[in-house]
């Protein structure tokens, strides 16, 4: 089993995520692309003392983008929506 560092890469700050954190107790993370639910679970309970009750994922595709005179290809990557049980949450401002 991995480090739960290695499977959480980071935490998805924008206002579609701050809303959902604050009405529903759902959590966006970027994850290891070959991270399974089960291991997504384990790693945000470890790392934030916290009960999961719902993990969802979503593969991500790089995008083609021009840069300047070439063109180039933004990363791959794959994104968790952990839903935590009633009565947690997880400061996601103050760091793990």
């Amino acid at each position: 089993m991995r480090d739960p560092r290695e499977v959480i890469i980071r935490p998805v700050v924008t206002e579609a995520s701050a809303a959902l954190q604050e009405d529903l107790r759902t959590y966006t993370f970027v994850v290891a692309r070959a991270a399974n639910k089960a291991e997504i679970r384990n790693a945000v309970e470890q790392l934030f003392g916290v009960s999961v009750a719902d993990v969802r994922t979503a593969n991500y595709q790089g995008k083609w983008r021009r840069l300047a005179r070439g063109i180039g290809r933004k990363p791959a990557y794959k994104k968790a929506v952990v839903k935590l049980a009633e009565g947690d949450s997880i400061d996601v401002y103050e760091g793990a």
